[in-house]
């Protein structure tokens, strides 16, 4: 198809793409450039902005390495990765434990971790956090042998791959739950943190005056064949930034119940001062079991 006005480009792109063999791709590839074309024809795209935006992407890539991932960063301070989420874990998926996006620092592997055991594997000063938790079925029935991943930041706001400071795999552990579904694990209460705001994405967040801060939270992934895999965290309740998650992943089901305390026995004998608890139960639901790709190595 010869061009001959603007109003003929779309179409064109359109005709080209008609025999891809696959039709959901061939789905998602022309809505994608129908809207994308829709909106340079909206906002009358300038030549200047489009590269400033082709480079933009260019950096993105640039951004992203073994330790880090600029493009999921990118998707979650636009809301898209929360949007994808909550599409596909909403009405047909669990309601009593909301899924919440996997975020850029999850890494496969995790040591695995008796239950009762600590998690915190390299000096990492902050109140001690003792945490109980359970795996149901959406029937109430307990989920044995579930694969449990366990990580978040450090009180100072950074992930262990993110601070040369701690030891490999700190705040980080795979647990499997016992017969009743429960498993257990002591760690340190985590911090909210700003994310990285020397890429693309950080500098967009900055521009619109946007606080870069994400709450206080626990991550978990959550895998036993013959379920849904469940990924979800768990904020620290009356937390900093609750309200303007700067990646918006905070779902009222996602508030858990931390616990202070400043009197009574503690749960164990070096523990000084305050401490705190979380009881928090998950529910899964029937569905595929699979792991996703790990955003960073």
């Amino acid at each position: 198809m010869i061009i001959e006005t603007e109003n003929d480009v779309t179409p064109a792109v359109m005709k080209a793409m008609e025999r891809a063999p696959d039709a959901r791709i061939r789905e998602i590839q022309e809505s994608f450039v129908r809207h994308i074309h829709a909106f340079a024809k909206e906002v009358r795209l300038t030549e200047r902005e489009w590269e400033y935006g082709i480079g933009m992407l260019n950096r993105v890539g640039t951004f992203t390495n073994d330790a880090h991932n600029e493009g999921i960063l990118l998707s979650d301070t636009l809301g898209l990765s929360t949007l994808v989420c909550l599409m596909n874990n909403g009405a047909s998926g669990s309601t009593e434990t909301a899924a919440a996006l996997l975020g850029p620092f999850w890494r496969m592997h995790s040591p695995k971790t008796q239950s009762g055991g600590s998690i915190v594997r390299s000096p990492t000063p902050g109140p001690a956090l003792f945490a109980s938790l359970r795996v149901l079925d959406q029937s109430g029935k307990p989920v044995p042998e579930a694969e449990v991943d366990v990580w978040h930041a450090s009180p100072t706001g950074m992930y262990e791959n993110q601070d040369e400071a701690q030891a490999d795999h700190n705040l980080r552990g795979k647990f499997f739950t016992d017969a009743e579904g429960r498993f257990s694990f002591r760690s340190v209460l985590p911090a909210g943190y700003p994310i990285p705001t020397t890429g693309p994405a950080g500098e967009i967040v900055l521009y619109q005056k946007r606080e870069p801060w994400r709450p206080a939270h626990l991550h978990f992934l959550i895998h036993k064949p013959g379920f849904k895999t469940l990924v979800t965290q768990v904020f620290v309740s009356g937390a900093k930034y609750l309200d303007c998650d700067v990646v918006f992943g905070v779902t009222k089901a996602l508030v858990g119940d931390y616990q202070k305390h400043e009197t009574g026995t503690p749960p164990a004998v070096d523990v000084k001062g305050t401490w705190y608890t979380l009881d928090y139960t998950f529910h899964v639901e029937p569905g595929e079991s699979g792991l996703p790709t790990p955003p960073i190595k």
